[in-house]
């Protein structure tokens, strides 16, 4: 069934509601919805519903009739990604992939290695474009909590905020990290649910930025042996986390 996007709407059950803009067009023009299909419908706070098309207007508004909210998705871990932007087209991977594993906040962080550099302009155009990435994802996989993605920071700026979840994991190749599982198994036994994933560039975090990553409460993790490509060490980080902390 397909799914539409209608930011912050009320759904309420037996409600109408109009759908507009890009949403309209994409479900009545490439989608070819027509009067009388049913649509399901969410709005990015964590709600949806299924609707019956009851009517359309120049390929541009769709409305919905009777809706019928769904029940609520399962509680899942609140999981952070932050990490150093990756160069080509790795990063829209990432944040796909990213939300269709259920990462509610990502973080894409300017560090000492990173190949990519933006400007003002290209910081913005870029959060633009992973929000889109984020949204699509949210309708292909079914996820109702639109999950942020926030503009480019530098990475001592993220160390110093105060917003982050108790549990801080880096991703770290450093002879003292401990395994990932290790440090997963004993948040779950203490009850934490939240955690902040902070994986590093292609060339890894600096001694100085794995130094600055332990005094800000991170804590160094190893995903194996194995050298794992920063989309890879992502995807392993992630779902480890998810099995752990669910």
């Amino acid at each position: 069934m397909h799914r539409c996007y209608a930011p912050g709407a009320a759904l309420q059950s037996g409600d109408s509601l109009d759908i507009t803009g890009d949403e309209a067009k994409h479900a009545l023009k490439v989608m070819r919805l027509r009067v009388g299909e049913e649509c399901e419908v969410f709005n990015g706070c964590g709600q949806a519903a299924v609707g019956r098309i009851a009517a359309t207007s120049g390929g541009s508004l769709l409305t919905l009739a009777d809706l019928r909210p769904l029940p609520p998705m399962p509680p899942v871990a609140g999981i952070t990604l932050a990490l150093a932007i990756p160069k080509g087209s790795n990063m829209d991977l990432i944040i796909q992939k990213a939300v269709e594993m259920g990462v509610q906040r990502i973080i894409p962080l300017i560090s000492e290695r990173t190949i990519v550099r933006l400007d003002a302009k290209d910081a913005a155009a870029k959060t633009t474009k992973w929000s889109r990435t984020v949204l699509e994802a949210c309708k292909q996989c079914g996820v109702n909590l639109l999950p942020v993605v926030e503009p480019p920071q530098s990475y001592a700026a993220f160390l110093q905020r105060s917003d982050l979840p108790e549990l801080k994991i880096q991703c770290a190749i450093v002879p003292h990290a401990q395994p990932l599982r290790s440090l997963l198994e004993q948040a779950r036994a203490a009850g934490l649910r939240n955690c902040v994933l902070l994986i590093g560039p292609e060339g890894d975090f600096s001694p100085a930025e794995y130094a600055a990553g332990e005094a800000a409460g991170f804590l160094p993790a190893s995903l194996g042996p194995i050298i794992l490509r920063v989309e890879t060490a992502v995807f392993l980080a992630v779902a480890s986390a998810r099995y752990a902390l669910d």
